[in-house]
C-alpha cells in the first residue's frame, strides 16, 4: 500500500466497533477486579526535617542567619539525605521498632528528597499498615537527627513536623487506572486495525484500479438492504426496481452499452476472480435489467462446477448447458426455461460434468453461442471464476465483452492482476471491473453515484 486514505481507514474502523467495546469492557473490568480484590492498599506517611547552619533555636531571635548560612545549609542537605537513607540509620530504626525487615527492604519503602530552594528534607514512608508507616517515618526522623548530631557534633537538625497516621491509601488510583485502561484498549484495537488496514492488499472501490491495472470501473453495486434467506431474494432488480442496488445495475447496463457504441453488443461474459464474490448475483440482476429495457435476453449458466442460476430463478436443473453440449444442438429449445420476468429466459448449468473445460472449448459450444446470439438481443453468460480455472478464459475468447466482478475489500489485487493477464492472453475484450458490495459511505461513493445514479432508463 503506497498511501493511507484516512477516510477509508475511519470507515474501516467501523468494522471494529464490537472489538472496541469488548476490549474496553474487559480492560475496565480487569482494573475494577484487580483494584477491589487483589490490589494491596499502601499508606504513606510524611515528616519533615530542617537542616540549619547555626542552631535553629536561635533563628527567630538572631540576625546571624545570613544568605551564606542558608546556602551552606542547602549544600549540607544533600549529604544529610544520604545519611537518612543509610544502613546506620535504618538498622537502628528496625531495632527500635522491632521490624522484621532488612535495611535494604526498608530503604525501598523510604523516599527522602529536598524541598526546592530550602534546607528542608521531606521523609516519606510507604507501608501496608497506616500506623506503622507513620511510626517508621517519625522514627527515621528521630534517629537521623540523633546520628547527625553525633557525627558532626552539632545541633543544627530539627524535626519540623510529626507524621500523622494516613486515613486513605496512597495507591488509590482506580479513576486514573480506568481512564488509562480505556485509552490503552482503544490504542490496541486501533493499532491492530491500522496494521491490518495497512497490510491489506485487497481491491477497494476507492483505489485507482484503472491507473494501477489498466482496468476501468464499469460499475459498482452497493450492499443490498434486502434481508432474505431465499435465493430468489437476490433478484433485487425485479422485486425492488427502485432500490439503490437496482439503480446501480441500471448504471452498469448503460455503461456496457456505451463501451460497445461502435459495435453490436450481443454476448456478455460475467466472471469473477474467486468464488463467493457475487458474480451470479450481478449476472442475474444485469439480465433482468436488460429485459426491463425491452431487450430479448437469454441468461446462460456456464459455471459447470458450481452454477446456481437455477436456484435464483427457482428452475429445474436436470437438463442444462452441460446436457445440451453432450447432446444435439437441434434440441436447444428444449433446454431454454421461461421465467416470470418478461423478455428473460434461462439455460441452467445442468448436470455437473467431469470435463467442463472440454465441453466449453468444443466446436459445439462455439456454434451454440453463435446460434443463441442470432435469436436474442442480449445473451449473458455466467462464467466460472477465473482464478485457477480455464472455463471462463475459454468463453471470453468468444464474447463481445467480458466484465470482472470483484468484491469490495475482499478480492486480492494480485489475484485481480493475474486474472486480467490471463484474459488478455486469450484476447478477451474486457469492458472493466464491477465492484460488488460497495459500502455506500466509503470515499468516492457519492461522487460516482451523482455521476451514474441518475440513470433512470427503464
Amino acid at each position: 500500500m503506497d498511501e493511507i486514505n484516512i477516510k477509508d481507514f475511519f470507515s474501516y474502523l467501523k468494522h471494529y466497533i464490537l472489538a472496541f467495546i469488548i476490549v474496553i469492557v474487559v480492560a475496565v473490568g480487569g482494573v475494577i477486579i484487580y483494584d477491589t480484590m487483589f490490589k494491596q492498599p499502601i499508606y504513606q506517611a510524611q515528616t519533615t526535617v530542617v537542616v540549619a547552619k547555626s542552631d535553629v533555636s536561635d533563628l527567630d531571635n538572631s540576625s546571624a542567619a545570613t544568605l551564606n548560612d542558608i546556602n551552606a545549609s542547602q549544600k549540607l542537605v544533600t549529604t544529610y539525605s544520604e545519611i537518612a537513607k543509610s544502613e546506620l540509620v535504618l538498622n537502628r530504626v528496625i531495632e527500635n521498632l522491632g521490624l522484621h525487615a532488612t535495611a535494604k527492604e526498608l530503604s525501598r519503602q523510604l523516599s527522602v528528597k529536598v524541598i526546592d530552594n530550602t534546607s528542608i528534607l521531606s521523609i516519606s514512608v510507604k507501608d501496608p499498615a497506616a500506623r506503622l508507616a507513620a511510626s517508621i517515618a517519625n522514627e527515621i526522623a528521630k534517629v537521623f537527627t540523633e546520628e547527625v548530631k553525633t557525627i558532626y557534633k552539632v545541633d543544627n537538625v530539627t524535626q519540623l513536623s510529626i507524621a500523622e497516621t494516613p486515613e486513605s491509601p496512597a495507591n488509590n488510583t482506580t479513576s486514573r487506572d480506568l481512564v488509562l485502561a480505556v485509552i490503552i484498549a482503544i490504542v490496541i484495537v486501533a493499532g491492530f486495525a491500522f496494521l491490518r488496514f495497512y497490510l491489506d492488499d485487497t481491491v477497494k472501490y476507492s483505489d485507482d484500479i484503472e491507473k494501477a491495472l489498466g482496468l476501468p470501473i464499469t460499475g459498482r453495486v452497493s450492499k443490498s438492504d434486502i434481508k432474505t434467506r431465499k435465493p430468489s431474494g437476490e433478484l433485487v432488480a425485479e422485486i425492488s426496481p427502485k432500490a439503490i442496488v437496482s439503480e446501480n445495475i441500471k448504471s452498469l447496463r448503460t455503461n456496457l452499452q456505451f463501451t460497445a457504441v461502435d459495435k453490436d453488443l450481443k454476448t456478455i461474459l460475467v466472471t469473477s476472480v474467486n468464488a463467493a464474490e457475487g458474480k451470479s448475483f450481478v449476472t442475474a440482476n444485469l439480465a433482468i435489467s436488460f429485459a426491463q429495457a425491452d431487450k430479448r435476453v437469454l441468461l446462460v449458466d456456464c459455471d459447470l462446477r458450481r452454477g446456481r442460476v437455477h436456484r435464483l430463478f427457482g428452475l429445474p436443473n436436470a437438463n442444462g448447458l452441460s446436457n445440451l453440449l453432450a447432446g444435439n444442438l437441434r434440441s436447444v429449445r428444449n433446454y431454454i426455461n421461461p421465467t416470470k420476468i418478461e423478455n428473460l429466459e434461462v439455460i441452467t448449468c445442468g448436470t455437473y460434468p467431469p470435463n467442463p473445460s472440454e465441453l466449453l472449448a468444443s466446436k459445439k459450444n462455439e456454434r451454440l453461442i453463435q446460434i443463441l446470439s442470432e435469436h436474442y438481443d442480449i445473451v449473458i453468460f455466467d462464467g466460472a471464476p477465473v482464478g485457477g480455472l480455464a472455463d471462463s478464459l475459454i468463453l471470453a475468447s468468444f464474447m463481445d465483452e467480458t466484465i470482472i466482478v470483484v468484491k469490495d475489500g475482499a478480492t486480492n489485487k494480485k489475484d485481480l492482476a493475474l486474472a486480467k493477464d490471463s484474459l488478455d492472453k486469450v484476447g478477451a475484450r474486457i469492458a472493466g471491473v464491477v465492484f460488488n458490495m460497495v459500502n455506500r459511505k466509503s470515499s468516492k461513493y457519492y461522487n460516482h453515484y451523482y455521476y451514474y445514479g441518475d440513470t433512470k432508463s427503464k
